[in-house]
């Protein structure tokens, strides 16, 4: 081999070096802490790798109430950079937000002022909502009217036949009790919620389980989210959603930049990505509340008969007081209710 060609085969094998170091640095990886459903999450993740293909997304997914503790736990050394679709009640733990850096997503400012925070350490793309699943055919089969509220499905005709997600594991089931004793009164929710538990047969972890416990029949109703009842209608179940006349609580999904984060650029992408019109197009296939404007009803949401207009039913939550008295509220759940 000659010189010269020994000096150009040195140049490329440089070239080659240089080539995928720049590679290297310029690929990504970031950890996701979430309480989004399982099937949402992959469909997600796998649209924002075509995205951005530069970015490996990790993803750890646990249950609302238990995602909180697991943050707190790692508040001296956080192992995650980016808070995705979490409950905002939690995400509004001062705790919670001493974590967080505020970040301006791109297409933040677009969202109306409910949907983000004033200090830009967080925002809420989408939501979930509470309703019923009702079993139609074992409501038949018993002979049991279809319950429209939360006050008929305290009538002991249903002993036995509802099944509630636990609100100290479960956003959902906490966002149930929260709406009926803020639009109840402390006192008169309590009353309430004690009425129903003599109807309850189980309270589960997760928000979405009630419902799918009753679309198999082991129960004729599974207070659950809007979704689980759209989902399981359009799969075929025999399943009637009915959003309680009485107060229909919701929740808004929170995302946030973290301190600590050691990838904060690729960190910046990917919560950039979660307002793009490819992501917004998703939720629709998901959430019953996008609050990003523009994206169409999906045709489970109004097959199930979900109002396009969702002011007329959702209870208007007091996000900073469900914040404020989480711990209490579930304290007392357990002292009164809990099992």
């Amino acid at each position: 081999m000659t010189r010269l060609t020994k000096s150009r085969l040195h140049t490329r094998l440089l070239l080659a070096a240089l080539t995928m170091a720049a590679g290297a640095a310029h690929a990504g990886s970031i950890t996701v802490y979430t309480s989004l459903e399982e099937d949402e999450i992959k469909d997600y993740v796998a649209a924002a790798k075509k995205d951005m293909p530069d970015i490996d997304v990790k993803v750890l997914r646990l249950s609302t109430g238990d995602l909180g503790p697991r943050i707190l736990a790692e508040a001296a050394n956080p192992r995650h950079d980016v808070i995705w679709g979490w409950a905002l009640t939690n995400m509004l733990d001062p705790r919670v937000g001493s974590l967080l850096e505020p970040y301006a997503a791109k297409g933040s400012d677009k969202l109306d002022t409910r949907y983000r925070a004033g200090d830009g350490t967080w925002f809420a793309a989408t939501g979930y909502m509470a309703a019923f699943c009702v079993n139609t055919e074992v409501l038949k089969a018993k002979n049991l009217p279809v319950p429209t509220s939360w006050k008929e499905l305290a009538d002991p005709r249903y002993k036995g036949e509802v099944v509630m997600p636990n609100p100290v594991s479960s956003g959902t089931g906490y966002l149930q009790i929260a709406a009926l004793l803020q639009k109840d009164g402390q006192a008169q929710g309590w009353k309430l919620l004690e009425s129903l538990d003599g109807n309850v047969a189980q309270y589960i972890k997760s928000g979405s389980r009630p419902c799918k416990a009753a679309r198999a029949g082991e129960f004729a109703i599974g207070t659950s989210l809007a979704f689980a009842a759209m989902q399981s209608i359009a799969e075929g179940y025999p399943v009637r959603m009915v959003i309680p006349s009485d107060g229909a609580g919701y929740e808004l999904e929170a995302s946030g930049l973290m301190k600590s984060s050691a990838n904060k650029a690729d960190a910046q992408r990917f919560l950039d990505w979660t307002l793009t019109p490819g992501a917004a197009a998703l939720y629709g296939k998901y959430k019953e509340i996008v609050t990003i404007a523009g994206v169409p009803q999906s045709q489970a949401a109004r097959a199930a008969g979900l109002p396009a207009d969702l002011s007329k039913v959702l209870y208007p939550m007091d996000f900073a007081k469900s914040a404020k008295e989480r711990e209490t509220t579930l304290a007392d759940w357990q002292k009164r209710i809990g099992r």
